[in-house]
């Protein structure tokens, strides 16, 4: 049987892990990295690049260099106007309302890009068993509604693994945290990372992880700081130097890399200076940028955005009838945890030092593999009882949004109600399906919608329509309404309305296939010239050492060989060392 990997899809960097011994750990990547940048880049001459050299060459080709990905995974259009201000690339709108990246012309859904990361994930995890990988436990932001964790799931079909289970990130880094804590203790995790932020409070123990209640903000993360970053140089250089580097996406891309340098930076240090030579230039040269951010600068600049923190984290221990004094410990997961003031104001809140025990950025991934190990029945001594982030109901009478499940319950469930409708029934019952917290159903956000047929005409109150909720393992929501007159019933599983359908997903699949068919035999041409390489270079000693002991007609032909090679290596290799 194959091993089922965990994967944290993370919308900065990424990472999978395996149990291996009963023990989840880390695979590197092709390039030695435990940690896989989300990155996605289409070169000039056509090559797909994906993780870290992505990245690298973004600073040169911003405008096919995707990243972030994760912001725009499951959500419509009309949503994520302020998303697409922070990045270089092309977002248009699709065909259903929902996302489209344009690259050169050619669009590709979020999840289409999201799964070419997860495909050099599953890459890695092959070279590192030795074996094919069919399946895996991907993890998502606590707070991600029914759409988005659909979205994850396409992604992971498209790359070619089925998606066992999708797991909460704080739920997972609780797993990881959790096991070996032999005493129940109740714990909340912390995790701010590059795109969202989710508080979970959880009680630990005894193979026992269990979820009070969950909170947090989807547009929400170590992004947006490095956006407060970039706006604050603009204008320091604007001021400096009359230029306004807003439209330059070249020198966006250094600033955003300088941006995230000088966050990273002021974790360890008091001040930092941000240099970036030949950033633009005018009519009298070039221009170079050069400024000093100090800690306590960089604290003043960001304070807006980490304001935001602490009222989810409030509503997450109160949601679990607990105070904050009742927390015993705190564990901190996502790269944006490690500013000095977000781990002041967690310490500020709950009046104690926070758990340094995990690594903020692998904790998830590590058990996202426990998870995978309980499903492949590699460990048997957990048990995970996981809770949905958000009310669902319906529309009834007046608009008004009714919830069927409340948040903070234990998942898996399933609850049935029956409704009367107050007016004279003449046509087919619509059945509008919601999550969200509002009053009024169109505050909510829309999963689906569908219509109970065959209904015979009746007056108001008449006819019972029953009206059933299943929420699976992985948060995803199954609705079905009946008429209890007639036993007709119609059921739906909610894909959401910017959900990608059976036959795009299953074209996204054929195409990631002859992708990485592409990718093998650009792979296997490298090694054989690498080979051929080396021989020549092998050859090519052994003649010069013992030129004295072969006849000159064989010393003719060899030199002839050797001279053929590396006119095909150069050829096709550039230079020739």
């Amino acid at each position: 049987m194959s091993k089922i990997i965990g994967i944290d899809l993370g919308t900065t960097n990424s990472v999978v892990a395996v149990m291996e011994g009963g023990e989840p750990v880390v695979i590197t990547n092709s390039e030695g990295g435990r940690t896989t940048p989300s990155v996605v880049a289409f070169t000039k001459d056509g090559n797909r690049l994906v993780g870290q050299v992505a990245k690298r060459q973004a600073v040169t080709n911003p405008e096919n260099t995707l990243y972030s990905i994760k912001r725009f995974m499951g959500r419509q259009f009309g949503e994520v106007s302020e998303e697409i201000k922070q990045v270089p690339y092309k977002v248009d709108k699709g065909g259903n309302g929902d996302v489209s990246i344009n690259v050169d012309g050619k669009h590709y859904s979020p999840p289409e890009i999201a799964a070419m990361v997860l495909q050099k994930l599953k890459q890695s995890a092959e070279d590192y068993l030795g074996s094919k990988v069919e399946k895996a436990v991907i993890t998502v932001p606590a707070y991600f509604n029914d759409a988005q964790r659909q979205a994850t799931k396409d992604a992971g079909k498209i790359a070619g693994l089925e998606v066992l289970r999708i797991v909460n990130e704080p739920t997972a880094a609780a797993l990881a945290y959790g096991l070996d804590k032999k005493k129940d203790e109740i714990i909340a995790v912390f995790d701010f990372g590059g795109g969202t932020f989710d508080i979970s409070v959880l009680e630990v123990g005894e193979g026992v992880v269990e979820v009070k209640s969950t909170n947090g903000d989807t547009h929400l993360g170590g992004d947006d700081v490095d956006e407060v970053l970039v706006g604050w140089i603009i204008d320091e250089f604007k001021k400096d130097q009359g230029i306004d580097l807003h439209n330059d996406k070249m020198a966006l891309q250094r600033l955003k890399e300088a941006a995230e340098k000088a966050k990273v930076e002021l974790s360890s240090a008091m001040e930092t200076e941000i240099n970036l030579p030949f950033i633009t230039a005018d009519a009298a040269g070039p221009k170079h940028l050069v400024t000093k951010l100090t800690r306590s600068k960089f604290e003043q600049l960001v304070e807006p955005i980490l304001k935001r923190l602490m009222p989810p984290v409030e509503q997450a221990i109160k949601d679990a009838g607990l105070t904050a004094k009742d927390i015993e410990e705190i564990v901190l997961v996502g790269g944006s945890t490690r500013i000095p003031k977000v781990q002041e104001m967690v310490k500020e809140f709950f009046g104690k030092e926070t758990n340094k025990s995990v690594n903020p950025d692998e904790v998830v991934a590590l058990g996202a593999a426990v998870q995978a190990g309980v499903l492949g029945g590699e460990k048997t001594d957990i048990l995970l009882l996981d809770v949905t982030p958000l009310s669902l109901g319906i529309e009834t009478l007046g608009g008004v949004s009714t919830p069927m499940i409340q948040k903070n319950t234990t998942i898996p469930t399933r609850k049935s109600e029956i409704f009367r409708p107050r007016r004279t029934i003449r046509r087919p019952v619509e059945v509008h399906v919601i999550q969200g917290e509002r009053p009024l159903a169109s505050d909510n956000k829309t999963l689906g919608k569908f219509h109970l047929v065959g209904i015979p005409p009746a007056p108001r109150g008449v006819p019972q329509v029953e009206v059933t909720f299943d929420i699976d393992a992985n948060g995803i929501v199954n609705v079905s309404a009946k008429d209890v007159g007639t036993g007709r019933e119609q059921k739906i599983t909610i894909t959401s309305s910017s959900g990608l359908s059976k036959e795009e997903i299953d074209k996204m699949m054929k195409d990631a296939e002859s992708h990485a068919g592409e990718d093998e035999k650009k792979k296997a041409a490298i090694e054989a010239r690498n080979r051929l390489d080396n021989l020549v270079y092998s050859v090519d000693k052994t003649l010069g050492e013992n030129k004295d002991k072969v006849d000159e007609a064989s010393v003719a032909e060899i030199e002839s060989e050797i001279a053929d090679s590396k006119t095909a290596c150069r050829r096709r290799c550039g230079s020739y060392g």
